[in-house]
């Protein structure tokens, strides 16, 4: 079952909604229809009003985050940046932005624009709040209170927070980006870590929220760590040259002997010098057993090739792979198939770099 679907696109970017988001809905109106003023509907005497206010008021929620992100990505791609996707999930919402502008300005200006746009619907909100009798006032009162508490929580200066990136942006202007990455993670985490213990007490909530970032700050510095290593090396540093390749009419049963007996677990797939797909184990998974000597690889072979060129960044392959789910990418140049770099020949080749750089500070 995939984890998220699509529901649309604006200005083509694809908009996209967790599974994590279709299941705390229900959670999010019955929080609305108890709480008490400023965020619930509670002093609405009508029932009836309080569940329609509390419905409406959670997709303004998520329509709110939905604009954040658009802020982010539309300022985002000012700086030539592209966007994949937006996706809104259970603590918010996240906008895949290819690669984040490495100039402290931009990156700054991507971040902030975020918070200011969420305070921006908070302060229209509060206006018509004040402008509209009650109980029609409470639905703006209750709108403009969950951007401000979005704004700010979004200044939080803590990876994936918008805050973070902020952070970060300051930080390198007086160092690399590394360094400010790390920097900027190590205080994401020590405030992830103080969130944590003063939930244990008070709020069982800022437990989720305090491991969702730390655990955010911990896979940026990572990212950032590791793309640091592969882009002083090229492709065709670390691929295999030597690849095994098969045929478009091999019956499964084959190629699962390939498959046994080579130990890879995908192979490019030629036809007459041509190469016209890939063909992993996954694929073979879709095929009943007793249908394993009549099916043949063009019939499961993955026709939509994800490549790279021998003279990509290493960091290419380990992008291209994240971005697909995918534990292999094809190295052509050309036309003529190179090599490939599986994730097995990524992960040795970051263990002796990240070797290196322990023993010699590269």
């Amino acid at each position: 079952m995939k984890s998220s679907f699509g529901i649309g696109k604006v200005k083509n970017i694809e908009v996209r909604i967790h599974i994590s988001l279709l299941l705390i809905l229900p959670l999010f109106v019955a929080v609305f229809i108890l709480n008490p003023p400023p965020i619930g509907f509670s002093d609405i005497g009508s029932q009836v009003l309080k569940i329609v206010f509390s419905l409406i008021a959670t997709l303004a929620l998520f329509v709110s985050i939905l604009v954040h992100e658009l802020a982010h990505s539309l300022t985002g791609m000012r700086y030539g940046v592209r966007v994949k996707n937006i996706t809104l999930f259970l603590f918010g919402g996240v906008s895949l932005l290819e690669e984040i502008p490495r100039k402290s300005g931009q990156e700054i200006h991507v971040a902030v624009v975020g918070p200011l746009t969420s305070l921006g619907i908070g302060a229209l909100s509060l206006i018509l709040y004040l402008a509209f009798p009650f109980p029609v006032s409470a639905l703006f009162r209750s709108i403009g209170y969950i951007n401000v508490i979005l704004a700010i929580f979004n200044l939080i200066p803590a990876f994936p927070l918008d805050g973070g990136r902020i952070l970060r942006g300051l930080f390198s202007r007086q160092m690399n980006y590394v360094s400010a990455t790390k920097k900027a993670a190590g205080i994401g985490k020590l405030l992830a870590i103080l969130m944590g213990l003063f939930g244990i007490f008070y709020n069982f909530w800022l437990i989720l929220i305090a491991f969702f970032i730390y655990m955010g700050a911990s896979e940026e510095e990572n990212q950032v760590f590791i793309e640091g290593l592969l882009k002083r090396f090229r492709v065709e540093d670390i691929m295999t040259t030597d690849v095994i390749t098969v045929g478009p009419e091999m019956s499964i049963k084959d190629l699962l002997d390939v498959i046994l007996h080579r130990k890879h677990l995908g192979y490019p797939v030629v036809d007459n010098g041509r190469l016209v797909g890939i063909v992993t184990l996954d694929d073979v998974r879709t095929v009943p057993r007793e249908k394993f000597d009549e099916v043949k690889v063009r019939d499961v072979m993955k026709r939509e090739l994800i490549t790279v060129t021998p003279d990509d960044p290493a960091y290419t392959a380990f992008k291209r792979m994240g971005e697909n789910r995918i534990g292999r990418v094809l190295v052509l140049d050309g036309d003529e198939l190179r090599g490939i770099v599986s994730r097995t020949d990524l992960i040795r080749a970051i263990s002796v770099l990240e070797l290196e750089e322990e023993m010699y500070g590269r």
